[in-house]
């Protein structure tokens, strides 16, 4: 299972792995010296009621106390995978004078293009040979050669056509250049270098780090089946119908369990009972934190419906007093053919009973042996401390395939 905190940081507990078609406690499964499941690039996928959220690798293993074992890694999201580069190999190599043109941005430790003196040289080289005088053909007037006062004006007006654009002295302005492009991002103030910045939002506080952490099941398989979703779609309408119909089954499961836990005082009247005409409907307890879920585990479209809930006992009228110590409800029930409910595990008890009866809280379902079917994953809370089982939805009961040792964590 992968816990994700609102930081973003995320650990694995190992649970169980399965060996040969059985299933191991994976915190004590060849932890020598540290588990297997917990091996340096171990990859996991997270998923949620059967549709991958992302994945985890194991980066170290670490242990707290005597056999709590986790695993510290990197957590990446479904969907923020990065996109492959393309390398530079792929681009076809260009000459320094092969390829079309390119529109480009001058470093700024070139010259400009457009102040550069040598244009006017073939005027001016024309200029001087004309100063050399020479013998003047025969029949033909000599002609007369321009002297040096005169150079400086025929040079003018090449000078001052060079600035027609006002453009032209901008030195990022773009220049036609061959070749092979090359980065100028670095040279120029504010340009992009590719590193993602940081998020500017507010660091992370006390009641973010106190947060409840977000609980995954995760599964390492390399060869098992693609993951499918469990969730059971449900109507608003029926939600109703059926969680009221839980609600029901659990006040009855509740009553049950006050009349097995009654103390029995010596010498007390058993009380009469009451006939049909003055029976009188039973106190029902009151719930709160009630959660309720629907799975379609075995892809069947025959709903498994799983409440859990905080029961408040109705008062006690030999006493005239409420027992102030709430119960913890876990009820598990499927629907039938006839639209019925068949329960198939009712576990109720209190602070004083979990040696007897554990609190199960329900985490998620999943596919715990790779034969497509989803299970059932929950925390298990005993006197002695918590653990993890997973649970198999049968036709008329709720059998476990996998219970671990309660540690004190």
């Amino acid at each position: 299972m992968v816990e994700i905190s609102a930081d973003g940081s995320a650990r694995l507990i190992p649970i169980a792995i399965m060996v040969d078609g059985k299933f191991y406690d994976a915190a004590a499964y060849k932890a020598s010296p540290v588990p297997l499941a917990l091996w340096n690039q171990t990859v996991y996928e997270g998923e949620k009621t059967g549709v991958s959220q992302g994945l985890f690798t194991v980066g170290e293993a670490m242990r707290v106390g005597n056999n709590n074992w986790f695993g510290q890694g990197k957590w990446r999201p479904a969907g923020s995978e990065p996109k492959a580069k393309p390398t530079a190999s792929a681009k076809p190599r260009m000459e320094e004078e092969e390829g079309p043109p390119k529109l480009r941005r001058p470093e700024a430790a070139k010259p400009e293009p457009a102040a550069k003196p040598e244009e006017p040289a073939p005027s001016t080289t024309t200029t001087q040979d004309d100063k050399k005088p020479s013998a003047p053909a025969p029949g033909n007037p000599p002609v007369a050669t321009p002297g040096a006062d005169s150079a400086p004006a025929t040079a003018q007006p090449t000078a001052e056509s060079a600035p027609t654009n006002a453009n032209d002295e901008d030195p990022n302005r773009p220049v036609l250049k061959r070749g092979q492009s090359k980065t100028e991002g670095a040279a120029h103030p504010g340009a992009s270098t590719g590193v993602p910045r940081r998020p500017t939002g507010a660091a992370a506080t006390s009641e973010t780090r106190r947060a409840t952490p977000q609980q995954l099941p995760a599964i390492s398989d390399a060869g098992g089946p693609e993951p499918r979703p469990y969730a059971y779609d449900i109507k608003p309408d029926e939600e109703q119908k059926y969680r009221k119909a839980m609600l029901a089954l659990a006040a009855e499961a509740v009553r049950a369990k006050l009349k097995e836990t009654a103390p029995v005082i010596p010498g007390a009247k058993v009380p009469a009972r009451p006939s049909a005409r003055t029976a009188t409907k039973p106190a029902q307890p009151a719930f709160d934190d009630v959660q309720f879920r629907a799975f379609d585990l075995w892809n069947t479209n025959e709903p498994v419906f799983v409440l859990s809930a905080i029961a408040h006992p109705p008062k006690n009228p030999s006493s005239d007093q409420a027992d102030d110590l709430p119960l913890y409800v876990t009820l598990v029930a499927k629907k039938n053919i006839y639209d019925e409910l068949r329960k198939l595990y009712a576990g109720v008890t209190d602070a004083r009973h979990l040696d007897l009866t554990p609190r199960l809280e329900l985490i998620d379902a999943v596919d715990a042996d790779g034969d497509g079917r989803g299970e059932l994953l929950f925390r298990r809370f005993t006197d002695t401390g918590k653990a993890y089982g997973v649970y198999r939805a049968a036709a008329d009961s709720l059998f476990p395939l996998f219970e671990g040792t309660p540690t004190g964590q």
